[in-house]
């Protein structure tokens, strides 16, 4: 009996926190085309309110709807703790680089700078450092390390999840060669372009807060223990979290 009622209660909880979900599509003028993305919102929104956001990206071979469709609780972590969660499409390979070698792929200044101005503009936020954050899985737990340090006047937070974080620990891999060149003409791109070099690099007057969250058995795990040691030596603020399990969706509950 008791524990009918514990799931009855918790399938109301759930129900009472139900959050609004919508698709929006927004302009990429770098690729001069529209891209999708969620934008959760908390029960109860009001537009004369305004809202923190926390920007939330994919993995390789994902798109915008990877989270919503896999990860059951964000309409209830909107509505909980009362902020907006915008999932945005970072492609099938994009890595949320302006590609150094492709002038039209764009997707670091599309997300730090063309979505987050769509959202402002159509949603109630808060429009400040302080109450915007990003973070992401694999390729978007790198992409949201890039992003934030690239555009520290827009990102207050951010934070990686099983992330990608030395792009040269995966030079044969994830299409990262199609989108900064290969490693001998392009070496210089592999080096500054990984989280294991611009982040440690970070100017601490920029007040970034930092988490990173890595398996014990995820493949990534050894770019995560480097980039952490290397944060400690740079006098770098962060959280680091250190859980069991691999590089898949059980691990946290992620797509």
């Amino acid at each position: 009996m008791k524990t009918a009622i514990y799931l009855l209660f918790n399938l109301l909880f759930c129900i009472n926190l139900s959050a609004r979900v919508d698709t929006v599509f927004v302009q990429n003028s770098g690729m001069q085309q529209s891209f999708g993305a969620i934008v959760i919102t908390p029960k109860h929104y009001k537009k004369h309110k305004a809202y923190p956001v926390v920007y939330l990206l994919h993995g390789y071979s994902g798109n915008y709807r990877n989270w919503i469709t896999k990860a059951d609780f964000l309409q209830q972590l909107a509505s909980v703790h009362q902020m907006i969660i915008v999932c945005p499409d970072g492609g099938y390979s994009s890595w949320y680089f302006d590609s150094p070698i492709d002038s039209n792929y764009t997707y670091k200044t599309y997300i730090g700078k063309e979505v987050v101005a769509y959202i402002d503009k159509h949603y109630a936020t808060i429009q400040q450092k302080t109450a915007r954050g990003i973070t992401g899985l694999s390729m978007g737990g790198h992409g949201a390390l890039y992003i934030a340090s690239s555009y520290t006047n827009t990102f207050g937070a951010c934070g990686s999840m099983s992330g990608g974080v030395n792009l040269y620990a995966s030079k044969n891999k994830f299409d990262i060669a199609k989108r900064i060149g290969d490693t001998i003409h392009y070496k210089s791109n592999w080096i500054n372009l990984s989280a294991t070099t611009f982040l440690p690099a970070i100017n601490k007057a920029d007040s970034l807060s930092i988490m990173i969250d890595c398996g014990l058995d995820d493949f990534f795990y050894e770019s995560n223990i480097n980039l952490h040691q290397l944060l400690v030596q740079k006098g770098v603020s962060h959280d680091f979290v250190v859980r069991p399990g691999a590089h898949n969706r059980e691990y946290g509950r992620m797509p």
